[in-house]
């Protein structure tokens, strides 16, 4: 598996009239690159902002087809399609038992919140600010950090099977601090979403953001720019949450992509517990 992710790497990587990629064609990858400034961009039919300087990325969600097609029009007129095979995935299943019964069927009457909820956090995601502060790269958000959940697992809740899980859940103590992944500007910081609890939403330009959630303690407000490795919180288990952990996400607009593919080092996994 890791031979085949490398061929495609090299694949993505060589050059074709000007256009360069850098990043992984895997369900749940993040891929960016640069063009010629003036350009245009989709992917599979889908718009990629792209930047002054013709910097641009984008993501393949969890459940992405065997191929994406990028097609670019140039300055001058000219189009260039490419097709590049995704690697597909198999994800785990994972299972949580004890959660308290509203938090994995809610109530009518807190259906409007969690309506509320979904939507304000799609608004934060929603920016398509022209910068790349995500070019100096991402770290991981807790230092000697321990991953409990992986992305994309199949979660059983109480014995009922619900949507598929969309982040890395990292162990840690309760006020572990919490760094900021990646240069950007805060779009949310939400002191009790539904679901989340306190929530951190990060934007990283031209559509990447990433969000830390369950939070004990939040240090950013809403419009604050923040640099990579800044601590913007602490860990801990508000929200749906049956210990303290950090669960964190990221997104390519309403994409959803894997958070541990946008860094290089990869800690221990453990047994889910969260």
């Amino acid at each position: 598996m890791r031979i085949v992710g490398l061929l495609l790497i090299l694949l993505a990587t060589l050059p074709a009239s000007g256009l360069q990629l850098e990043g992984r064609w895997i369900q749940g990858g993040f891929v960016s690159g640069k063009v010629a400034p003036g350009s245009t961009m989709t992917l599979d039919g889908q718009r990629v902002t792209i930047a002054k300087d013709g910097t641009f990325a984008f993501g393949l969600g969890f459940d992405a087809p065997v191929a994406a097609t990028l097609t670019v029009t140039h300055p001058d007129g000219r189009k260039e399609r490419q097709e590049y095979p995704v690697e597909q995935r198999r994800y785990p299943e994972s299972r949580i038992d004890g959660l308290p019964g509203a938090m994995v069927t809610p109530p009518k009457a807190v259906l409007d919140r969690i309506a509320k909820d979904n939507s304000d956090v799609g608004k934060a995601r929603a920016q398509r600010r022209p910068a790349a502060d995500f070019a100096d790269g991402f770290i991981w958000p807790l230092k000697g950090s321990r991953i409990s959940g992986e992305f994309g697992s199949r979660r059983i809740l109480n014995g009922e099977p619900r949507q598929p899980h969309f982040g890395v859940d990292i162990a840690a103590p309760s006020g572990t601090p919490i760094q900021a992944s990646a240069a950007g500007l805060v779009t949310m910081a939400h002191p009790d979403l539904y679901f989340t609890g306190q929530t951190v939403i990060i934007d990283h330009g031209l559509g990447v953001t990433t969000t830390y959630l369950h939070l004990s303690k939040t240090n950013v407000k809403v419009g604050q720019a923040v640099a990579k490795g800044e601590v913007i919180g602490q860990v801990g288990m508000t929200g749906r949450a049956t210990g303290p952990h950090l669960c964190w996400r990221a997104n390519w607009g309403n994409v959803r992509l894997d958070p541990s593919l946008l860094v290089d080092e990869q800690p221990a996994r453990t047994q889910p517990r969260s």
